[in-house]
């Protein structure tokens, strides 16, 4: 939140000065933007009263009533008309009125009042549930939830203020229970989590909230706390109220306790289909030659066969195009139409091609073909999706998902009902696809290959030419597309023997060219659209498919084609009117796989002189370079690094903020590091290295963490096999900080003491400076709090040595953690804020906030909570909007710590259950065991004993794996002794 209270929206320029009330938290009046005075408490009381009536009248009597009850001043009369004739002194004329005796407050809109706002966001909400549009609903409830500001008619004394406060915070917690319901039937319960553990500390007799509590837990995979939450709950009702827990939250445990398969979906009741249902049977007819594929066969019909007994049984098939996928796929669906007796759905999600298909037009067809009138067939993807998954409900159907192209455009098409299946065929593997079972299809077996073959051919033609035909089905790479085609041509040629055609595959050229398109319609079109470019343009085709990565942006193709960006744009919109190339949003480019392929073959056949291949590739390099290297710059000031990378010849973008920089530095990231590794084995090594060591915010961003390690371990294979003893020193520096965000502490030192060795070797001042500092900061996860302080000391000597000012501040915020750990807590405050200083002085805004967080630590430990709090909080500001959520993370938990420690369990836990949801894949289970350790001490705090134990449990079980000494903490943690 900014700080800024809502106030009932303003609807059009025309009313923005009108009047405007709030209740949902303080007494407020507002004159278009200008906040009014509204005096004192009591005469807010007044206002409040008057507003609370809706237009109607409110005698005398009932507002001295409602202002001090039994016992009014002996004046009670004279204070309510002296209060009415003030507020009418700041109101609009014609507001408060006088009428039989009392007194009304008159609004021109409803609205005016934020309560009569919320109640209209409310029904709208209900309206829209019952509709079985959930993602209004959710929106609309939020939107009525904002409108408190702190406790309604905060401050306002009398009796009938206190009757509406209790009347209306009852109200704001059905509201926000009914908000959260909807969270988990949309599947958002790991992000509910956080905010139940929160209010069931706020209200811990309210069952309802532990029952979501309970089932946000058990779908986030978390079962012993979600029975813990149970435990807890029966024995706080037993001691506070002498209770059981209602029925509903039992019968959620006894589920809990059998894993009721139910319980893994949301639970709303499915809508009726509008008219009786249709059994469509959409599936293509199936190859009358399928050969082979025994055990995938199998295996598939299997993972079908079980769709019965299982939520949803869902089979993802990969493989390269031409592998027979779709073949595959058809074959077992026609095979298991029998399990699926109300229908089969096929859709050709065009994938491949150059406008994948949208998911709310097939759900349209899919509804249509299920029998929903195009009447009934809402407009949104949400809508429709829902009413897809209601029409399936209580059916079995087989969907065919032909040609995806990734798991966002099949997700809305799942069923997500028991008995329902689906089959989906892609080029990626979906291994975002949750619960899918992956199979990757590779080529045929020779056994397999030469059978499809003779299939087609006939068994007379091949019996006598087997070592031909086998030559032939090899030559095909055994890639069922290519032999379909080679037989196929076969066939129609009678005069033709399996010899000729094996003849004229044994040209490697030619064959390569036509099995890597593995259609040779495909490579015709290929050749004669490649035929009719002009020259510009062909070369343009030919260099830009060099570079390995999903897409290329503008300026990157420019570096490329040494051209200007306005000429650039111009050759590539040509080729995308030529189909050669596809536009894959605005200012980024990307070839169809097997076009990229016939691009390459094109540049090493047509390229001259070959090293202008070299060249393009080299400025591309330059440009990644030049562009990272200012990136880091406008994040990092005053960090020498960058002066010590490569030297560039080509220039990279400028930007005029660190926003903009960090827009770049994401945008580009797979495109980026699928280049680093392209480059790792050639002459521009170096670079390479120095690209990646420049893009290191993409370590730690969470998002690009598993591909930057990719590309440091072949950057570090390709340094050692180059011997470059620069290369390799700060290849593995690189990698020391890979190791160090996965929490693989061992490792990361190993990488770190190379490092060092290395750059003393080349003399390179650069990965001396940040092994040392990253040998420190390690020291410290492993409790070696003297080596730690002796590697800082010597990074901050060499850090000066090099003037690297922001080195400097960098290893005094690590020192201020050792000494921290060592119990020097003034020490350690004293250093996080010399380097604070320097990064303050620097305008280092990123580095800043690793100070604060330091100095956040250090303030924690030395008792000074509320400045700790400030300053962690300021650190994760800046770590959100940077999109660093390694860092983000921890700060929630170093925040959590700090109010774990100022005895505010509720606030700590909620803080380390958003560390847990932002660490999701990131951190590695070091740092996970440490948050679940402060997790279970908050929920202890709270009473919460038994998910308390089930989190120390966790923890325990991830230090004994990894011989972490915080193993013992958690055991005494888990002793009767410190439960009591």
């Amino acid at each position: 939140m900014d700080g800024v209270p809502r106030v009932p929206e303003q609807r059009s320029p025309e009313q923005s000065a009108t009047l405007r009330f709030g209740v949902l938290g303080p007494v407020r009046a507002w004159h278009g933007d200008e906040l009014l005075p509204t005096g004192s408490p009591q005469q807010r009381a007044l206002l409040a009263a008057l507003l609370l009536r809706e237009g109607r009248t409110a005698t005398a009597s009932e507002l001295i009533d409602a202002l001090w009850g039994d016992e009014p001043p002996p004046r009670a009369l004279a204070a309510v008309r002296t209060y009415a004739s003030r507020l009418r002194k700041i109101l609009s004329a014609g507001t408060l009125v006088s009428e039989s005796g009392g007194y009304a407050v008159r609004l021109r809109e409803s609205r005016s009042l934020d309560l009569a706002a919320a109640q209209e966001l409310a029904a709208e909400a209900e309206k829209a549930k019952s509709a079985g549009d959930l993602c209004h609903a959710r929106h609309a409830l939020n939107e009525s939830l904002a409108l408190w500001d702190g406790e309604t008619l905060a401050s306002v004394p009398g009796p009938y203020a206190e009757a509406q406060r209790t009347r209306l915070e009852e109200w704001r917690q059905q509201l926000l229970e009914s908000r959260l319901d909807m969270d988990l039937e949309q599947g958002c319960h790991a992000e509910a989590v956080s905010e139940l553990t929160a209010l069931t500390a706020a209200h811990p007799l309210r069952e309802r909230l532990r029952e979501l509590l309970m089932l946000a837990l058990y779908r986030s995979g978390r079962q012993a706390e979600a029975l813990a939450v149970y435990a807890d709950t029966r024995r706080l009702l037993a001691d506070e109220l002498g209770v059981d827990p209602r029925p509903g939250l039992k019968e959620l445990q006894q589920r809990i306790l059998r894993a009721d398969p139910a319980l893994a979906e949301p639970s709303a009741p499915a809508a009726e289909p509008s008219v009786a249902p249709v059994r469509p049977a959409q599936l293509p007819a199936t190859v009358p030659d399928f050969t082979g594929r025994a055990s995938f066969v199998a295996e598939l019909s299997d993972v079908l066969a079980s769709a019965e007994g299982r939520v949803m049984a869902v089979s993802a098939l990969a493989g390269i195009g031409g592998v027979g996928k779709t073949t595959l796929a058809v074959h077992v669906a026609h095979q298991a139409r029998g399990a699926f007796p109300d229908g089969q759905l096929y859709v050709d999600l065009q994938g491949a091609g150059q406008r994948a298909a949208e998911p709310e037009t097939v759900l349209g067809s899919f509804l249509r073909a299920l029998g929903t009138p195009d009447s009934a067939i809402p407009d949104s993807m949400e809508e429709r999706a829902a009413l897809y998954r209601s029409v399936l409900d209580g059916r079995r159907v087989l969907v065919l998902l032909d040609n995806a192209k990734d798991a966002a455009q099949v997700r809305p098409l799942l069923p997500g009902t028991e008995g329902c299946a689906a089959l989906v065929t892609s080029r990626v593997r979906m291994v975002d696809l949750a619960g899918a079972h992956l199979v990757d299809l590779d080529v045929m077996s020779p056994e397999e290959a030469l059978h499809l073959f003779t299939k087609i051919v006939g068994e007379e033609r091949v019996g006598s030419e087997r070592k031909a035909a086998l030559d032939v089905v090899a030559a095909c790479g055994f890639l069922p597309l290519a032999i379909r085609i080679a037989a196929s041509r076969l066939a129609a040629r009678r005069t033709w023997t399996v010899s000729v055609l094996a003849a004229k595959l044994a040209d490697e050229r030619r064959r390569l060219d036509e099995l890597q398109a593995g259609d040779l319609a495909v490579k015709a079109t290929f050749e004669l659209g490649y035929g009719q470019l002009e020259p510009a343009q062909a070369r343009a085709f030919r260099l830009l498919g060099l570079a390995d990565g999903p897409d290329i942006s503008l300026a990157a193709a420019a570096a490329v084609l040494d051209l200007p960006v306005e000429a650039t744009e111009d050759l590539l919109e040509s080729l995308v009117d030529t189909s050669l190339l596809e536009s894959a949003a605005p200012g980024r480019y990307r070839y169809h796989d097997l076009v990229r392929l016939y691009a390459r073959a094109c540049a090493e056949r047509d390229e001259q002189p070959p090293s202008e291949r070299d060249a393009a590739m080299s400025r591309l390099l330059d440009f990644y370079l030049a562009t990272a290297a200012g990136v880091y710059a406008i994040e990092r000031p005053g960090d020498r690094l960058v002066e010590h990378l490569e030297a560039t010849q080509y220039p990279g973008l400028t930007f005029e903020d660190r926003h903009q920089a960090q827009d770049w530095l994401y945008s580009e990231a797979h495109a980026l590091l699928a280049f680093i590794q392209q480059c790792a084995k050639s002459s521009m090594l170096r670079r390479a290295v120095d690209l990646l060591w420049a893009a290191k915010d993409l370590a730690e961003s969470g998002a690009n963490s598993k591909q930057y390690e990719t590309a440091a371990h072949a950057l570090r294979e390709a340094a050692d096999q180059a011997g470059d003893p620069q290369a390799r020193s700060r290849a593995l520096t690189t990698l020391t900080n890979v190791h160090l965000v996965a929490g693989r502490f061992g490792q990361a030192d190993e990488e770190a003491r190379t490092a060092m060795e290395l750059a003393h070797i080349a003399d390179d001042l650069a990965p001396s400076c940040w092994a040392a500092n990253d040998r420190g900061i390690i020291a410290l996860y492993q409790n070696r709090h003297a080596d730690g302080e002796a590697y800082l000391r010597q990074a901050i000597e060499s850090f000066r040595l090099d003037r690297n000012l922001a080195g400097e501040a960098s290893a005094l915020c690590n020192l201020s953690r050792i000494h921290l750990a060592m119990g020097q807590v003034g020490s350690a405050v004293e250093l996080a804020q010399q380097g604070i200083v320097i990064y303050d002085r620097l305008g280092h805004t990123l580095r800043g906030a690793n100070g604060r967080y330091a100095l956040g630590m250090a303030l924690t430990g030395q008792g000074e909570l509320d400045a700790a709090v400030d300053r962690l909080t300021e650190a994760l500001e800046v770590f959100r909007d940077s999109r660093q959520r390694l860092w983000e993370g921890m700060t929630l938990f170093r925040l959590a710590e700090a109010h774990l420690a100022g005895q505010r369990p509720a606030q700590a836990a909620a803080l380390a259950e958003q560390a847990l949801a932002v660490l999701r894949g990131i951190g590695g289970e070091w740092r996970r065991g440490n948050v679940l350790t402060v997790l279970g001490r908050a929920l202890s705090g709270l009473g919460q004993t038994g998910r308390a134990q089930a989190c120390w449990l966790e923890a325990l079980g991830i230090f004994d794996q990894l011989g972490s000494p915080e193993a013992a903490d958690v055991r005494l943690l888990l002793t009767p002794a410190a439960a009591a």
